[in-house]
């Protein structure tokens, strides 16, 4: 069984193992780009003790997917993988993963950063900080206007 391109867990993840699954068997594989996020302990100058992160199942997998279809059109690439952690997370956790292969480096990278541009400004999760003023809703999907621009998305319609 083919190891899926999205998966939305609140378990940890073995990068290792992620790269072995998605590159297992395909010869033309040559480069492996890969991006892990963090949980940092400060955000916006507070302290965070630790975040929850929550989403829709179905409707995200579905927007993730979407955009690895985007990505295996506009990039030279063979595979992509994405895994997402939901659920109570503290600093230094690891949140989130992609993972592109190709035949060649440069079209691995730009693969990796458009997936991660794309998680960062348009994929559908809900975040919640714990910091020393309490609780707090921050937005998940950080709008950056110059990282859609370098893929000619916009804020307003970020279609893929």
């Amino acid at each position: 069984m083919a190891t899926p391109r999205v998966l939305i867990t609140p378990h940890d993840f073995n990068l290792s193992d992620e790269i072995l699954a998605l590159r297992a068997g395909d010869k033309r594989v040559g480069a492996v780009c890969s991006f892990v996020g963090t949980v940092r302990d400060r955000n916006d100058g507070l302290h965070v003790s630790s975040m929850e992160l929550e989403h829709y199942p179905g409707m995200t997998e579905k927007s993730i997917e979407a955009m690895i279809d985007a990505a295996l059109t506009r990039f030279d690439i063979f595979a992509a993988r994405v895994v997402h952690r939901v659920g109570l997370l503290s600093p230094l956790d690891q949140v989130v993963m992609v993972a592109v292969t190709s035949a060649h480096r440069g079209e691995s990278f730009k693969a990796c950063e458009f997936l991660m541009d794309y998680l960062k400004t348009q994929a559908p999760f809900w975040k919640k900080e714990q910091t020393p003023e309490g609780a707090r809703w921050v937005d998940a999907r950080v709008t950056d206007d110059a990282a859609l621009g370098r893929w000619g998305l916009d804020a307003a319609n970020a279609s893929l």
